[in-house]
């Protein structure tokens, strides 16, 4: 017996409704996933038109290809499963499988029924991801007629342009979302969102001085941002207003898995507070006597090292600190909480940026944190007050962000609920009903499955016979 018919008597699955016109069927009967073909980079030529596909897409570019288009390309190691479509002829490598030449299947329909199936939950290997064709071979589906395969194609691609426009307006107002964070800080740092505190405790006619005299340290800020500062407000370098500043251990500790203390470093600092990841080293006590640092309830962290900006305020963590981050105690008259906000904001990370050094892994001295200049207030009571105000706004940007967030993640199961109503035959029924002769007949899905069969019989003759004429050379 014939390997589809095999296939056929053992996988097809039973017992289900099915649309008018369509037959169960599996993978394996269907189609044929072809092997890529090996391409380094340095055979390639980035400047060719023809596209190169990984397993999870596009990988480059070369001025020849391998295959002709339509096809669709699926990750076999690496990515594996995952499924692209090139509307131009390309050149798969060996890390994919394709298919193309489909006589009787439209292909974009092909291509949307494989994106349903999730192969990259078929997945067999421990150390790099790979997908075993004989396994997708194996996946029964239902297979509709011809011309309702053309109309599925089509009402997904309608929808999914719907979802995709909606997808791209949630990423917009997320972005937006980034600047208007950015607009509350630097209002807040010029006096702004305290302009009616002020008013409500400063004698009237002493309410904004003159122009500050523009400082040397001070070259990440514009004329604009230097025109007015509040009565009472002065910059002032960090320096001027802590007691210490310093950076991290410049090596590395005796790690302890049973160690009471964390090793932690600038990518554990996380929007004000430290983070303990799986990864993060332990260490004993005996180590954190060698290294703490003069840590109290005014302390900041940054990093300075790789991740510009990352910050945190310390809380009594059972910690010690890696060079990739420094740490300064503010005076008590400072409150924290204004001076985090404050090294958050756009023109602490273009001064950042702009005194780093380092081409690849960017880094901040000391020396320049130092430097940094600050709008401070001159009391502790108005520096309260703009964290106030600061919070009170960004709370209602962390709801919108989560709800977009939440939102994005609906349209992707959104996306998967279109495949699962388009391959149970639910997008296209107004279309059978008024077009039963497209369905039914000769133009069945059963017919099809013939048509189909006795195509992929006379290729593997064909195949055959080139394998015999191949060794007689």
């Amino acid at each position: 017996m014939r390997r589809w018919q095999r296939r056929m008597s053992s996988n097809v699955v039973k017992n289900e409704l099915l649309p008018e016109g369509w037959v169960f069927t599996i993978i394996g009967n269907l189609l044929d996933f072809e092997y890529g073909k090996g391409l380094t980079k340095k055979k390639r030529n980035e400047d060719g038109k023809f596209p190169v596909y990984g397993s999870n897409g596009i990988v480059g570019y070369h001025d020849n290809f391998l295959i002709e288009a339509p096809a669709v390309i699926i990750g076999r190691k690496g990515a594996a499963g995952e499924v692209s479509y090139s509307d131009k002829n390309c050149w798969p490598i060996d890390t994919t499988y394709f298919i193309n030449n489909l006589k009787c299947l439209n292909i974009k329909f092909v291509f949307y029924l494989l994106k349903s199936l999730r192969l990259n939950q078929y997945d067999r290997s421990t150390a790099i991801p790979g997908l075993n064709r004989n396994d997708a071979y194996e996946l029964s589906f239902k297979l509709p007629p011809f011309s309702e395969q053309n109309q599925i194609a089509s009402k997904i691609e309608e929808l999914f342009s719907e979802l995709d426009n909606g997808i791209e307006n949630l990423k917009k107002a997320r972005e937006q979302l980034k600047t208007y964070r950015q607009a509350v800080l630097k209002y807040a740092f010029e006096g702004k969102l305290t302009k009616e505190w002020r008013t409500q405790r400063l004698p009237a006619g002493r309410r904004v001085a003159g122009r500050p005299k523009k400082q040397k340290e001070l070259p990440a800020l514009t004329e604009k941002e230097l025109e007015e500062l509040p009565e009472g407000w002065k910059w002032e370098q960090i320096k001027e207003i802590t007691t210490v500043l310093g950076d991290g251990l410049h090596g590395t500790p005796i790690y302890s898995n049973e160690g009471d203390y964390y090793f932690i470093n600038g990518n554990n600092l996380s929007d004000g507070k430290i983070e303990i990841k799986e990864n993060t080293k332990r260490v004993t006590i005996e180590e954190y006597e060698k290294y703490k640092k003069p840590l109290n309830e005014n302390t900041i962290f940054v990093s300075i090292n790789g991740t510009l900006g990352n910050t945190a305020l310390y809380n009594g963590e059972k910690v010690i600190l890696g060079k990739s981050a420094c740490y300064f105690n503010v005076l008590n008259i400072i409150d924290k909480h204004y001076i985090r906000y404050c090294i958050t904001s756009r023109r602490f990370i273009n001064y950042a940026y702009k005194n780093a050094t380092g081409s690849t892994i960017k880094n901040v001295s000391l020396k320049a944190m130092r430097e940094f200049e600050i709008p401070t207030p001159p009391t502790l009571e108005e520096q309260q007050a703009i964290v106030s105000e600061i919070e009170i706004r960004l709370s209602v940007c962390d709801k919108l962000e989560q709800t977009i967030e939440d939102s994005l993640k609906k349209a992707e199961s959104l996306r998967q609920s279109i495949l699962k109503k388009a391959f149970a035959g639910e997008l296209t029924k107004d279309w059978r009903e008024k077009h039963p002769e497209l369905i039914t007949g000769e133009n069945s899905a059963e017919k099809l499955l013939e048509k189909i069969k006795a195509e992929k019989v006379l290729a593997a003759g064909r195949k055959k016979l080139q394998s015999k004429k191949t060794k007689k050379k």
